[in-house]
């Protein structure tokens, strides 16, 4: 009887031992599963920033380089058909190339010093700022200079806003102005700039041949507003909750509208 007892006893032992063998072994299996599974999430979150990183600055250097590239366009040609019978207004045209390629430079070393800044900790005095609303005076003149009137209405109690909002309805009428200047003939273009409680509002309208005449350029945006330029700018007011809405308008020209709510940030 003892002898069975004891046969039984090392048998429960054996099954024990094994038992729990195969528990530590499905434990360190989950556990390598999980490993895995984890630095999986992991290498796919960092391939998500990078490609953020990279649309981002895709956006930033088309900004700069379309605006201040299109202006110099604009200004080099007009020098060249007045620079025989009118060489002051071709000095003058000259001299805001000049200007644009200035511009273009010095906000390209800031991008590429946001990018890669000085491991030393210094900055470089040639930085600019990111342009904001504060700094539309200059970029109207510009576009002015080149040959498009603007006219600007701030509207609202005007108030700090956040870096990005402020960046981004500083782009939107960048790009919408810079559009107008490549893509118009002749015309004007009206800034309204409203401060509401609860969000910015940006719009540019501009003048221009009519679609109801049939008179539209060729070379003139799409009307549904998807260009490369629109497109970027849609991502960008879309980060911050807001919408934007850029479509040709029936009388002539183009209206880009964008909201940026203020709650949220």
């Amino acid at each position: 009887m003892v002898t069975v007892m004891l046969a039984v006893t090392g048998a429960a032992t054996v099954t024990l031992a094994f038992l729990l063998r195969r528990a530590r072994l499905r434990h360190e299996r989950a556990m390598g599963e999980r490993g895995w599974l984890l630095e999986r999430e992991r290498a796919a979150a960092a391939r998500a920033a990078v490609d953020e990183e990279r649309a981002r600055i895709a956006h930033e250097l088309h900004d700069i380089v379309s605006h201040n590239v299109s202006v110099m366009i604009v200004q080099a040609g007009a020098a060249r058909e007045v620079l025989a019978t009118m060489p002051a207004e071709a000095g003058a045209a000259l001299a805001a190339v000049e200007r644009a390629g200035r511009d273009t430079m010095t906000e390209l070393r800031n991008l590429l010093g946001l990018l890669a800044p000085d491991p030393a900790g210094g900055e470089d005095p040639g930085l600019a700022p990111q342009p904001t609303l504060a700094r539309l005076s200059p970029l109207v003149d510009r576009i002015a200079f080149a040959g498009l009137p603007v006219e600007v209405r701030v509207s609202g109690e005007p108030r700090p806003l956040p870096t990005g909002i402020d960046v981004t309805a500083f782009r939107i009428v960048q790009e919408a102005l810079t559009n107008a200047l490549k893509h118009g003939s002749g015309g004007k273009a009206e800034v309204t700039i409203r401060y509401a409680e609860h969000a910015l509002r940006v719009e540019v309208l501009t003048t221009g041949p009519s679609v109801l005449t049939g008179d539209v350029p060729p070379a003139a945006p799409p009307g549904d507003g998807a260009g490369r330029g629109l497109a970027g700018l849609r991502e960008r007011v879309a980060v911050y909750g807001g919408d934007l809405d850029a479509r040709r308008r029936l009388g002539g020209g183009f209206r880009v509208r964008a909201r940026l709510p203020l709650d949220a940030s």
